[in-house]
């Protein structure tokens, strides 16, 4: 998935301090990016150029490794785990088909999975880029009153958006604009049904999510194990065992192998889907997601290139939103496992890695959706519940720790009542409403530094 945990990150990861200030260097590499003019055009090209050439293919070989390949194996389960279940509760609620559901799947790993490939070799660095899991969330109610095609649209023009703003240089500005608590306000609301989700999953089904959150809990107390068994793999392992021991699990129309066919979805645009969609999607890929993976890889000294990230960002989302996957954004919680432990010109393995094995989830991608299909409601409610967990705590906190905290309860609570004006979704409306609670009531915010 998340700046935010996403998922509760079993690796050494930074503070809250740490996050902050990662977010704060953004500003500082957007000011030392040397930029290039395009040879007799005078136009600013403001991509970072690698520090060295890329790797050979026995380069690569050479630094790989044991405890390189253990990481990638770890943080790809990791990901294909919750944050998968995200993803199936979110569409099954919406109404997308079996099919639909494997074609986003599908875009969510393989493409982001070349993506990523690419960066990590590249730029010698764990780049390593999934989909943002809070545009996910935001796509359901989008769902209730929105054609799948007309989502599809405003992926596509948020992809172009983040596009053009990566390769203008204005990633900062576009950062600085909206004031991080008010978003973390929209992020609680949109996020709150995944934790009451949860409750009800275990009081619906509590001999399979009870001790899912019994699991969860147990390796979250206990950091160094956790670091070996992260605690969501730790509770799907045991919501499967325990589901094998109730039952439940309708295996009927399963396949062994199936390659994946995506759809190519014809995109539909409307007003209404890019004004609900849009600038929220950019808002939590630019200034949360990428915020929080930026932040994780500066506090083990790498230095991602600022404006290059947007941009990929900008073309994956527009390739994988063809086939009707959510936005691409730089994963914070994979990329904070893979460089837990290990030399630091040696982590981009790792990434190489976990690109290479979402290649191979994503084309197999019918057969996962389908088991998971398979499974009870209650054990995908659960799950998903269990990663959004930590989003839940960091949201609140960010929100109401100090400025800007009325327009963040604003935000909060119109995107909680999810009551949509003029057909456009209330996410949309608590950012407007939060932000000019602020400046009527909370101006002073504004102009005081960050930190």
């Amino acid at each position: 998935m998340p700046a935010l945990d996403w998922q509760d990150v079993p690796a050494e990861r930074p503070t809250d301090e740490n996050e902050n200030r990662g977010l704060e260097t953004v500003a500082v590499q957007l000011r030392s990016v040397a930029t290039s003019r395009a040879a007799g055009h005078g136009v600013k090209v403001p991509l970072e150029k690698p520090a060295a050439a890329p790797p050979s293919l026995g380069r690569v070989i050479a630094d790989f490794g044991g405890l390189y390949a253990a990481n990638a194996l770890v943080a790809f389960v990791f990901a294909a785990s919750g944050p998968v279940a995200i993803i199936l509760a979110v569409g099954t609620r919406g109404g997308l088909t079996e099919s639909d559901l494997a074609s986003w799947i599908f875009g969510a790993f393989f493409v982001n999975g070349l993506v990523s490939i690419a960066f990590c070799w590249l730029y010698r660095q764990p780049l390593v880029f999934f989909w943002t899991i809070p545009g996910a969330v935001l796509v359901g109610p989008a769902l209730g009153h929105l054609s799948f095609r007309e989502v599809i649209g405003a992926y596509l023009a948020c992809g172009v958006l983040m596009l053009l703003l990566g390769l203008s240089g204005w990633v900062k500005r576009f950062m600085d604009a909206i004031p991080m608590p008010i978003v973390m306000g929209m992020v609680a609301g949109v996020f709150l049904r995944f934790g009451l989700d949860l409750v009800f999953a275990i009081r619906d089904a509590f001999w399979i999510a009870a001790p899912m959150t019994a699991v969860f809990l147990a390796l979250s107390a206990l950091p160094r194990i956790a670091r070996v068994l992260p605690p969501v793999i730790g509770a799907l392992i045991v919501g499967m065992l325990m589901i094998a021991v109730i039952g439940g699990f309708d295996a009927r129309g399963a396949q062994v192998l199936a390659i994946v066919r995506p759809n190519l979805y014809p995109p539909e645009f409307s007003w209404q889907a890019m004004l609900e969609l849009v600038v929220p999607l950019a808002i939590t890929v630019l200034v949360v997601q990428n915020g929080q993976g930026i932040a994780v890889l500066r506090a083990v000294d790498h230095q991602p290139p600022i404006n290059a990230i947007a941009t990929a960002c900008g073309v994956g989302a527009i390739l994988s939103g063809m086939v009707g996957g959510v936005s691409t954004c730089l994963t914070g919680p994979v990329n904070a496992i893979i460089t837990a432990s290990g030399e630091k010109h040696r982590h981009y393995t790792a990434g190489i890695m976990v690109g290479v094995l979402a290649l191979v989830f994503g084309l197999l991608s019918p057969v996962f959706t389908r088991l998971l299909l398979a499974a009870p409601h209650a054990f995908v409610a659960a799950l998903a519940g269990l990663a959004m967990l930590r989003v839940l705590q960091t949201a609140f906190s960010i929100s109401f720790r100090g400025r800007f905290t009325l327009g963040a309860l604003v935000t909060f609570l119109v995107t909680v009542a999810d009551v949509p004006v003029l057909n456009v979704g209330a996410p949309f409306w608590g950012l407007v409403f939060g932000i000019a609670v602020s400046w009527l009531l909370e101006r002073a915010d504004f102009a005081a530094p960050v930190g």
